[in-house]
């Protein structure tokens, strides 16, 4: 009996369909169960081991190109503060763990502080260190942060002399807080004390769309993307070192990959399987990061920056595949080496990691956290949606290169995209 080879090639593309499709949906995990908690947690942080197979990408497909067409503009509504009864009480807080957290933190304070018609104070930043403490004006731009809030809430640079830190009451809220956790828990305390001590707790870092909240998610969207700007020295900085990079990509049209890889963090144990998830990969190594990008046809001489602090024997197998591979030590002005160095100040290398990823053409999260999460959403008001979710290639695979784009940005699924329009 003959065979219809019409009816063997539909069989075949069948098939490949199928496997494309149950690789879409592992890759959704990625983002769907992926945990962080500040210090003091112990939720773990994980990743789904996808496996997607290899194909070339060149400068002149999306991934290099994309941001003509993914260009947007901000769409949130600036609420009325004549809709908020005002009170006499004060918000204060602080910002601590870096920018990823700082978005998010803002955006909690300023939520609680309209709900109860209080007054913001403007927080100062906090290092992981004893004593490691600066003013909000150090990092950010105080005058561009107090005209965004005008209308929305009150904001004063200091408590009034009177009121006495000692006695302000402490409350401990969930990032993306809502109204009606604040009615129930953070307001009797505001009513019986007067004033209050935010702190941000993050049971999960998923920043996927969570339905439609009014004005809470206009407040978010304000505080998160349209109230924090760096400060002018700080932002020629990171903009001087962005420009390195560039300069250093001539063979690839000054174009360049951030990969957020702290090889401290892959030994941690939100980097470690556990329970029903002991074989799922969680975090990615050097190593790793250095096949998956040449299996999905990024070629030899693509620079590559590394958001490791200091350079790391682990970081050899990256730069053997992709010798133009750079930490901050290497891009960062001479004039400013010596005080990174020095000072070893890890609050500033956070920020130069965070808006260095949030600039380059493509942005591959090595750990699924906070950072890959705010990065996304800046990244997407940017039209930077160039985001590359690592996997396990396997080799004989055809799954083409779209498959390897964050569900935030192939889904559209990401808080921002309900900011941005």
């Amino acid at each position: 009996m003959g065979v219809d080879l019409r009816q063997v090639v539909a069989g075949i593309l069948t098939i490949t369909m199928f496997v494309m499709l149950i690789h879409m949906i592992k890759r959704d995990h990625f983002d769907a169960v992926a945990q962080d908690k500040i210090p003091g947690e112990t939720d773990d942080t994980d990743f789904e081991n996808t496996k997607f197979g290899g194909t070339h990408v060149t400068k002149n497909i999306g991934f290099w190109k994309g941001d003509a067409t993914d260009k947007i503009k901000p769409c949130w509504a600036k609420p009325s503060g004549d809709d908020v009864e005002q009170t006499e009480g004060f918000v204060t807080f602080s910002l601590t763990n870096g920018p990823e957290y700082h978005m998010s933190q803002i955006a909690d304070a300023v939520i609680v502080a309209r709900s109860l018609g209080a007054t913001l104070v403007i927080p100062d930043i906090r290092g992981t260190q004893p004593g490691d403490k600066r003013n909000f004006e150090d990092i950010y731009d105080v005058e561009v942060f107090t005209k965004s809030m005008e209308g929305v809430i009150r904001v004063v640079k200091d408590l009034p002399d009177h009121i006495s830190k000692k006695k302000i009451a402490a409350v401990k809220v969930p990032n993306r807080v809502t109204e009606d956790y604040i009615h129930t828990h953070v307001e009797p305390i505001y009513k019986s004390k007067g004033n209050i001590r935010l702190a941000t707790y993050f049971p999960s870092v998923n920043m996927r769309k969570a339905g439609e909240n009014g004005d809470s998610d206009s407040i978010a969207c304000l505080a998160m993307y349209g109230s924090l700007e760096l400060q002018p020295e700080i932002k020629d900085l990171v903009d001087s070192m962005v420009e390195r990079l560039r300069t250093l990509s001539r063979k690839s049209d000054g174009q360049f990959i951030a990969v957020d890889l702290r090889v401290e963090m892959l030994d941690k144990k939100g980097c470690q399987g556990s329970g029903d998830r002991a074989k799922e990969k969680s975090c990615y190594s050097a190593q790793e990061i250095a096949k998956f990008l040449r299996k999905i046809g990024f070629q030899k001489d693509t620079t590559i920056y590394v958001t490791e602090s200091r350079w790391h024997s682990s970081l050899d197998s990256l730069k053997d595949l992709f010798p133009k591979t750079y930490i901050k030590e290497s891009i960062i002005p001479a004039d400013k080496k010596k005080k990174l160095q020095v000072s070893e100040d890890s609050e500033l290398e956070k920020v130069i990691d965070f808006y260095i990823s949030s600039e380059s053409d493509v942005f591959v999260p090595a750990i699924s956290g906070l950072l890959y999460a705010n990065v996304a959403g800046k990244r997407i008001g940017n039209g930077k949606t160039q985001i590359l979710v690592p996997a396990d290639i396997i080799q004989d695979s055809s799954a083409s290169a779209s498959n390897f784009l964050s569900p935030y940005i192939s889904k559209k699924n990401h808080f921002a995209y309900s900011c941005y329009c």
